[in-house]
């Protein structure tokens, strides 16, 4: 019952037995391969094996561990998991469970990307992106809709998404300033209106109850989840380490500008700012990657979300895709060397870009399990959400002006792509299809129209 490698019980119920490592280990790399549909997906999914079929875990506390990873930057779903197999299993659990949650993305990512940019032109793979791009565009509207439809609970925080919406849209302002901008307006009007700034209490009540848990209600927090000062200082020197020493042998070897070097310090601003989730940082890195960098064009990023929308894993994988093009296209290692090039592009990125999940998860977590009352949004998150949704609009918008004039508003306009475009929200909005069938659909349709009409 003391063994570090396992989850005891106190449960006299003779179907909780201790969870091994490798047992949780075993499930981790299986949800890794299965986690399609998106971070609600992949929650539910979470939710149903570990509270409702495997009882590893009580409803309070998995909302509990939901509610912190929600009021964080970063892939909440991968947190999630980071944050479960860390209270079953320490800190190798919390590695295990948030790594196996990513990798499997990373070399599924990485093989389709190199397909993609190494035979892109080739007529079956054109065509099967074809009308790829303006099932994304729908998709994106899509999340606007879903981010928008819990956030905005009254007229100030629709004004906040207005104005943030206007901000980048007409104003070209970066997305960092806009989340500053939101922000600020939370912190003050959380102070002068406060009931305009509650929480909805999106995850619902943790009320129900499936039997008994591993990890009950009224099970005491393990030794290693209670919250010490000299274990957060270790975690931080640490983390911090993991960051600093690639950092800096980038910079050595390569120089500050350096493709590789810049790429490690913008993802980790990316991985700052992702409150919203996934799709609220797409703008910020299409103004980087796409606009400032250069790093790949507005159409590749179309068809790297459609790929990223297509794999397991959280959709925030997509910075792969962004990492193997850029580094593909810069000829980083020579041209003889264009796979590893992208290869190393992408697994950076990857590192940059989750390095701070993990190191939320491993900090924070003694302090969130020394309560385990309902956490609420604060202000400033709330006001950051409401401008996200703003944002996310806009990128809805410039994705459809990419896909219906793909040569510009003097070219021809797609009327296909635009009919496509419009079934597709028909689909999403009217009939609550999921992602995965209304790609597939649409990959099916732009193979026959580019191979047999087009």
């Amino acid at each position: 019952m003391n063994q570090p490698d396992a989850l005891a019980t106190e449960h006299t119920d003779n179907q909780l037995q201790p969870v091994s490592f490798w047992q949780a280990f075993s499930f981790w790399l299986k949800l890794g391969l299965i986690s399609f549909g998106g971070p609600a997906g992949q929650i539910s999914t979470m939710h149903q094996e570990l509270v409702v079929n495997r009882r590893w875990i009580s409803e309070r506390r998995f909302l509990h561990a939901l509610n912190y990873c929600m009021v964080l930057p970063g892939p909440e779903a991968q947190q999630l998991a980071t944050y479960i197999g860390w209270l079953m299993h320490r800190t190798w659990g919390g590695i295990a469970a948030g790594a196996l949650f990513v990798l499997p993305s990373l070399l599924i990512l990485v093989v389709l990307s190199w397909v993609y940019i190494a035979f892109g032109n080739l007529p079956l793979v054109a065509g099967l992106f074809y009308a790829v791009k303006p099932a994304v565009t729908a998709i994106v509207a899509q999340a606007a809709y879903r981010i928008g439809s819990r956030a905005l609970k009254n007229n100030v925080l629709w004004g906040i998404a207005a104005a943030s919406f206007v901000a980048i849209f007409a104003l070209d302002l970066p997305f960092p300033a806009i989340v500053a901008g939101a922000a600020i307006i939370g912190y003050l009007g959380g102070r002068i209106a406060p009931d305009k700034f509650k929480a909805g209490g999106g995850h619902g009540k943790a009320d129900k109850s499936f039997g008994p848990a591993l990890i009950d209600d009224d099970t005491p927090t393990p030794e290693h989840a209670r919250f010490r000062w000299g274990r957060l200082v270790k975690v931080v020197v640490v983390g911090g380490s993991l960051w600093a020493v690639p950092m800096g042998l980038l910079n050595a070897v390569y120089g500050w500008h350096h493709t590789l070097t810049q790429m490690g310090w913008f993802f980790t601003k990316a991985a700052l700012l992702t409150f919203g989730g996934a799709y609220a940082v797409l703008p910020y890195v299409y103004q980087g990657a796409v606009g400032h960098y250069g790093w790949l064009t507005p159409t590749q990023m179309i068809d790297g979300l459609a790929l990223g929308e297509t794999t397991p894993g959280p959709l925030i994988m997509v910075v792969a895709f962004v990492g193997f093009v850029g580094g593909y296209a810069k000829v980083l290692f020579g041209p003889d060397s264009l796979f590893l090039a992208g290869a190393v592009a992408a697994s950076l990125v990857t590192w940059f870009t989750f390095l701070p999940s993990f190191l939320f998860i491993l900090a924070g977590g003694p302090l969130i399990e020394s309560t385990h009352g309902d956490l609420k949004f604060t202000a400033p998150l709330m006001a950051i959400t409401a401008a996200v949704v703003g944002v996310i609009l806009n990128l809805a918008l410039f994705f459809l002006y990419h896909v219906l004039w793909p040569q510009g508003f003097a070219g021809t306009f797609d009327w296909i792509s635009a009919v496509i475009a419009l079934a597709v929200a028909v689909a999403l909005f009217r009939f609550k299809r999921n992602v995965i069938e209304v790609i597939v659909a649409c990959a099916t349709v732009g193979l026959i129209l580019k191979t047999l009409i087009l």
